[in-house]
Parts: structure tokens; sequence; C-alpha cells
């Protein structure tokens, strides 16, 4: 029992021991140096980035200090950094906090099918470009899906809605810049009824003539939108994307050579990453939920009942993960990072190396900018729809009755659940409470200091260190890169290089 107890204890991460820091650390200088050599800057934001994924979980650039009330032991939590590129530990963490609020207080109860619509390699490249252009794509997804789900449950968009929440995944699984859509539709409709509540409508799951026919419009709707704020242009033979060249903005660079697997850095600029097939070619044809049309690749076959909250939450963890896998990444003995794909490629591609210099561009590439909103709510679950209140479990809306007390607080807005604490996410997760003291066993744990002071931090961490304290192991510099097993590399992976919509 002891030894399980101790098995679960809070162990602080070590970020230096990591091999995503470790090459950040060596390789970032260099990135930026070899960019200053052409004439090009990173834009600030990819700039803090990286600087504070350096900072991320070390003593050295600040603390808390918590305390048990009970046998008086003490420990060092350091800060994160709590960015939203690649960092995967706040990524992690992220993820947890968001399955949790999608699960307990907006989708419990009903059940689930998550679409996921892939777009073509051109318009990967575009939307990176222009990110104000997300919102209104998204809006045309989400119109041709929504209502196609209340057509089929019988109803018009003016008796009923659906609802919709919708996460932007930046990367694939090679770590290239793929912007997609994952969004989690109810499977059904909702109504009012005459008594003043809500009626859902269950339907079926659509068939693949029903996905050929969503891809098909979705496409076309793209198209025309697109065509029409002069981002694409069409002659007879093919579509042009109307993008700006700024010779001294480096992002283009990095992102158009990541969203088609192209080498961005180095003297093998220009050509494809290398990879390794360990698998047979297949050649799966279009079958169920599955549709592919001009480019565009639309799925819907995963479904989580409302009976089975655990698998919804590991769809909503699924859907926002980060970007790095650490477990999937690793070193050669030749000093190329080596990259295990999540999905074999259908060419039987299960590797993808990069050379040190290139993986920080890639890096780069998927760094979000500020202030974009990765997760959206549509439909019923949109922050200004009426029926908001009424169809989630925490009855968040503007019609909430769960209204702030006005004795307590002079806000008017309405009643919204509070973002899960750092113990709260560890618990839930990792089933592991910090707010129990590991010597003791008891649940009197409490924070006493904020430390942020840099003389203050260097005392307290020499100190540490002099007497020989578990608590930090602090050395500022990373051991070295550990060398996996020597690899064979074989053909690259071939790319769609085509650009049509079909319309």
């Amino acid at each position: 029992m002891l030894a399980m107890q101790q098995s679960e204890q809070y162990k602080r991460h070590r970020p230096e021991t990591t091999l995503p820091y470790q090459l950040v650390e060596r390789h970032y200088p260099e990135f930026t140096a070899n960019l200053a050599e052409q004439g090009k800057y990173l834009p600030k934001y990819v700039e803090r980035e990286f600087d504070e994924f350096l900072r991320c979980g070390r003593l050295e650039y600040g603390f808390l200090r918590v305390v048990c009330g009970d046998c008086k032991h003490e420990k060092l939590v350091a800060f994160s950094c709590k960015r939203r590129g690649f960092c995967p530990s706040c990524g992690a963490r992220r993820m947890a906090e968001s399955a949790a609020l999608l699960v307990d207080d907006v989708l419990r109860g009903y059940p689930v099918r998550q679409w996921v619509l892939s777009l073509p390699i051109p318009l990967r490249l575009l939307l990176a470009r222009y990110p104000s252009e997300l919102s209104k794509v998204m809006q045309i997804i989400h119109r041709a899906i929504s209502t196609h789900i209340v057509n089929k449950a019988g109803c018009t968009n003016k008796q009923a809605k659906t609802v919709a929440v919708t996460c932007i995944q930046r990367f694939g699984s090679a770590l290239n810049l793929n912007i997609h859509f994952h969004m989690l539709f109810l499977e059904g409709a909702i109504s009012e009824n005459p008594w003043g509540g809500t009626t859902f409508t269950r339907i079926k799951a659509p068939s693949h003539q029903e996905m050929l026919e969503l891809a098909h419009t979705i496409s076309h709707r793209i198209a025309r939108y697109l065509e029409k704020v002069g981002l694409v242009q069409r002659d007879m033979e093919n579509s042009y994307l109307n993008l700006p060249i700024d010779d001294e903005d480096s992002l283009l660079q990095l992102q158009g050579a990541s969203v088609s697997y192209r080498i961005a850095m180095g003297p093998q600029q220009g050509q494809k990453v290398f990879t390794l097939q360990t698998l047979p070619a297949s050649n799966e044809g279009e079958f169920g939920q599955l549709a592919n049309t001009s480019g565009f690749s639309l799925h819907a076959g995963v479904f989580a009942n409302a009976a089975v909250p655990e698998k919804l939450e590991r769809l909503c963890r699924y859907i926002s993960r980060p970007a790095i896998s650490e477990q999937r990444l690793s070193m050669t003995d030749h000093g190329k990072v080596r990259y295990e794909l999540k999905t074999p490629y259908s060419d039987g591609t299960t590797h993808v190396f990069f050379d040190p210099i290139d993986f920080i561009g890639k890096l780069a590439a998927l760094i979000p900018p500020p202030r974009l909103n990765l997760t959206r709510f549509f439909g019923v679950f949109a922050p200004n729809s009426n029926l908001r209140a009424q169809v989630t479990a925490s009855q968040r809306g503007k019609t909430s009755p769960k209204l702030v007390n006005k004795e307590e607080c002079d806000s008017d807005k309405p009643y919204h659940a509070k973002s899960m604490t750092w113990a709260q996410r560890l618990k839930r997760v990792f089933n592991i409470d910090i707010t129990e003291c590991e010597k003791c066993l008891k649940n009197n744990v409490t924070i006493i200091a904020c430390i942020t002071q840099p003389n203050i931090i260097h005392k307290i961490l020499l100190y540490l260190d002099k007497h020989g304290s578990p608590i930090t192991g602090n050395n500022t510099r990373a051991p070295p890169l550990k060398a996996a097993e020597q690899t064979t590399m074989f053909d690259d992976l071939t790319i769609q290089r085509d650009f049509d919509f079909g319309a």
C-alpha cells in the first residue's frame, strides 16, 4: 500500500533533462544566427515562445514554497510558461483542463460524434498566413454540417439547432504545419418545446454518400469565399494562392517548408524531409464515414455515447493534445532528430528525420499567433445562444440562473465555471494529490511564499545545493543527448502537389 502511494506522489518535472529542451537550448541560438545572416528575423511572439519555453519549470527563474502545516515538510514548485506553441508540459496541462471542462460543463449527457476536416496543402499555408480567415471558413464548415444534421432530424434551421465544439489543430503527426479541424457535434438536433424546455432528437450515423456530398459542398463554398476575398485566383488550368512575398518575414519560408514536408534550413534547404518506411504500403479505399474530394478529407467515424463519459474524455483529450510527444522523439547516432508518426502513412512511412536546426524551424512554424482562439463554440453552445444555459451541465450562458452575488461583486456577468487549479489537474489526470504531504500523508499543504527576486532565488538554491538537498538537483547545464539505435534511410514520402477545389 505504501509503495503504491509513493508511486503516485508528485515529482517535479525537470525540463532540462528532456530532449526537446536540450535541442532548443543548444540549437536555437544557431537557428536565429542563420536567419540573421539571411537578413530575416522571427516575429516577437515567436521569440517569446522560445524564451519562455527555456524558462519553463526551471527553479532558477522563480518558484513557490509550499509547506505541510503538520510535519513542516517543504517543497519548491517551479513556474511554468503556459504557452500554446510546443511546450509538452504546459500543453498536457491545457489538454487535461480543456477535456475536463468539455466533459463536466458542456457535453455531458449527449451522444457526440467527431467530425474531422483536413484541407488541401495550399490552403493550410493560406490559413496560416491569414489566421483572421479561420473564423469565416469555420462558419462555412459548421453551417454545412449543422444543416445536414438538422435536416436529417426532420427539422429546419428555424425549428431546431445543433451544437458543435471545434478545436483547431495546427500540427500533423510529422510535426508539419497542418491546419485542420476537430469538431464535436451532437448526434442530433435540439429544439424548444411548448413547455419552455428543450427536446433532443437523435439521428443515425452519416452514410458514405452523405459524407461525399458534404465534403463536395464544403469545398465549393470555401472556394467561392476565398475567390471572393481575393486570396485564390483561377485560370483555365489551375488555381493559385495570392500570398504577399515579404523578404524579411522568415515565417513564410518556415511555414511553406513545413506544410509541404520540406527542409527549411541548412544546405539541403528545399528538399523533402528524410523518412523511414518500415511497413508495407496500404491501398485502403474510401469506406464508412470517410470522404475525399479535391484535396479535402472529411471523417466522422468516431462516436462517443452519453453513457460512456470516459470515452468522451479520451476523445476530448485527443483533440486538444499538444503538438509534441516526448515519447516519440529521439536522436540517431548521426545526430539527426527522429520523430515517430502516431499513425503510419499509407505508403508505410513510420518515422521522419530532421537536422536539429531544421527541427527548430518546424517548432517555429507551429506557434499560433497571439489572440487566436483555438477552441470555438457554435450553435446552441455559442456564448450568445439563448438555449446555452438550458443544455449545458454547468448552466453557463446569458440566461443562466447562476448569477454572481452582487453583494460580493459589482459585476452582472452570467455565471461561468472557474478554471481548474494546478492541483485539480494533477489529481484528475494522474491521480496525484499535491495537497497531500509526501511525508505525513495529511492534506494540510499550503503556499507560504512566492519567490521571484533573482538574488533571493540564487541564495536559496545555493544553500540547498551546499546541503545536498534533493529538492533541486539543480544543474543549469543539460546532460548530453541520448543516442538511439542506428537507422537506415529509405525513400521519402510523396506529397500532394495538386491544388484543385473541384469547383
